[in-house]
């Protein structure tokens, strides 16, 4: 919300795509705002889009900007970089910046990192 804030303040013209999981989700870190208890800072105004996420797709997307780029991301980190390229598909133009809101240690024991077979390459 507070990033929000200020990057709007700067370019108005900005529109804010939120990563919210689906119900019954088990993205730590997320809320399904449907399902969970909303935080006194959430300001449903500075929300310009929802991107709804599924579990899984968020963590093999953490695998993947762990794997391919090198970025210790978690769970939440994939579940934003899904909101990109579906984005991306609806704009004609326009720069997309997606924030990282965490990293993968604390997720060491979770399914994130469950053994899983490497796709061929």
């Amino acid at each position: 919300m507070g990033i929000s804030r200020y990057l709007k303040a700067l370019l108005p013209q900005m529109k804010v795509v939120c990563a919210q999981p689906v119900r019954g989700h088990y993205i730590q870190g997320l809320k399904n705002l449907e399902e969970a208890i909303v935080p006194a800072i959430y300001d449903p105004t500075r929300i310009d889009v929802q991107e709804m996420i599924e579990s899984e797709d968020a963590i093999d997307m953490a695998r993947r900007i762990i794997r391919e780029e090198g970025i210790f991301a978690g769970m939440s980190s994939g579940a934003a970089m899904l909101a990109a390229p579906r984005t991306a598909e609806k704009i004609d133009k326009g720069t997309i910046v997606v924030i990282f809101p965490d990293r993968a240690d604390k997720y060491l024991s979770t399914t994130m990192f469950a053994p899983y077979s490497r796709p061929e390459e």
